[in-house]
């Protein structure tokens, strides 16, 4: 398998567009070739290539920053001699300076297929920038590991924020490249926009599922997100940013389990049993103990749940629903103690007047549902089916694979 930056590479065919041209890149830590070089270091290589400033995301070009909401400054590289601009500092849209620094931007941004994850609106952001400085954008392609499953509510209008790029389900199955079509159509911008698509992606393809297994190397897109348990977990457990509960930030597991130190864990997963057994296909619930080093519950021994979707017997692609299982133990907790303090209430991605699980699933309609102890499982099924159905239809005009 080839991604978009290894073709765009070996084909100069492909880069004959830019001759005369000033290019940009926007990229992260897991923008890196198979042999792990990074695609900054790769282009400046090239001689057909004129390299003119870099951009880099929430969490930084090289990936430093830690927690959300840690800003990334503006930078001179020292190698290249080339502003490196951040998008996650005191701007999260390029400002008309930063427009003025290239002609055409590459964008190379391995994404968790996650509406949640902020590279997507940053891609949004760069492309309506694109489209009011008559610039260019093209998106070097690279798979979603969460592969082409779809799941969970749609952004409600006027829930749009960083953590919201756009009406589209909380897992979206596409990748960057269709991404950007998808944003074109739907928000009628006119700009130059290029896809270099993968060679021999397989998105339903065991054992990965959209991840090629075997034949590449995890480089983590942000530092909690370290594996591919968490690429496929994350659409469920990113929901806990939200609430009180540990997301294991602060231990080597993040975004795969979740856990308190007030927490009847065993009570916990056999309620979930009994509620809902069909929201826990394709993964197996294992009770454990862990003792986050930073963040919620710091130095604190929690009681938690790790959800495992590694081993290929257990795991079910098709059937597994991270964001239904993780609501599901949310509704287990309120049953269980009705007055439990589940809900974060704190600035979130620079939002001080929504709680940050309302702003995480673009609505407060999942918060509703798991407070109204007397809705049953099968009246959040009625919210989320007509959405995942849909958002199936819209798009599928703009998949390249």
């Amino acid at each position: 398998m080839l991604i978009g930056l290894e073709r765009f590479l070996q084909d100069p065919a492909l880069r004959a567009p830019l001759a005369g041209r000033r290019v940009a890149l926007l990229a992260h830590p897991a923008s890196v070739t198979r042999d792990l070089t990074h695609a900054l270091d790769a282009l400046a290589a090239l001689p057909d290539v004129k390299l003119s400033a870099a951009f880099g995301p929430q969490h930084g070009l090289r990936g430093d920053k830690q927690d959300n909401m840690v800003e990334s400054p503006d930078y001179l590289d020292p190698r290249l001699g080339i502003p490196v601009f951040s998008l996650y500092g005191t701007v999260r849209r390029p400002t008309d300076a930063m427009m003025d620094s290239f002609d055409v931007l590459l964008v190379d941004l391995q994404d968790l297929g996650c509406r949640i994850y902020t590279f997507i609106t940053t891609l949004r952001y760069v492309l309506e920038a694109a489209a009011q400085h008559d610039k260019a954008v093209w998106v070097l392609d690279r798979p979603n590991p969460a592969g082409r499953p779809v799941e969970g509510l749609t952004l409600r209008a006027g829930w749009e924020s960083f953590v919201g790029a756009g009406p589209m389900p909380m897992r979206h199955g596409m990748t960057m490249g269709e991404l950007g079509h998808w944003f074109i159509a739907t928000l009628g911008l006119s700009l130059e926009y290029r896809v270099i698509t993968m060679e021999g992606w397989a998105p339903d393809a065991a054992p990965g599922f959209g991840w090629p297994t075997g034949e590449r190397t995890w480089v983590n897109p942000s530092p909690n997100a370290p594996n591919l348990s968490m690429a496929r977990a994350y659409a469920g457990t990113v929901m806990l940013e939200g609430t009180t509960l540990s997301e294991g930030r602060g231990t080597t597991r993040p975004l795969e389990l979740f856990g308190a130190p007030d927490l009847d864990t065993t009570r916990l997963v056999r309620d979930m049993r009994e509620l809902a057994p069909q929201w826990l296909q394709g993964c197996v619930l294992r009770e454990c103990w862990f003792e986050p080093t930073f963040h919620k519950h710091a130095g604190k021994l929690c009681a938690g749940v790790q959800i495992h979707v590694e081993d290929p017997q257990h795991y079910g692609h098709q059937v597994f629903q991270p964001w239904r299982l993780q609501a599901l133990a949310f509704r287990a907790i309120r049953l269980q103690q009705p007055d439990y303090p589940l809900w974060r209430d704190f600035p979130y991605e620079y939002e001080h007047d929504r709680l940050a699980i309302d702003l995480i699933n673009g609505s407060p309609l999942l918060r509703e549902w798991v407070d109204d102890v007397s809705a049953a499982p099968a009246a959040l099924d009625a919210l989320a089916v007509p959405d995942e159905q849909a958002w199936l239809s819209a798009r599928a005009p703009y998949l390249l694979y």
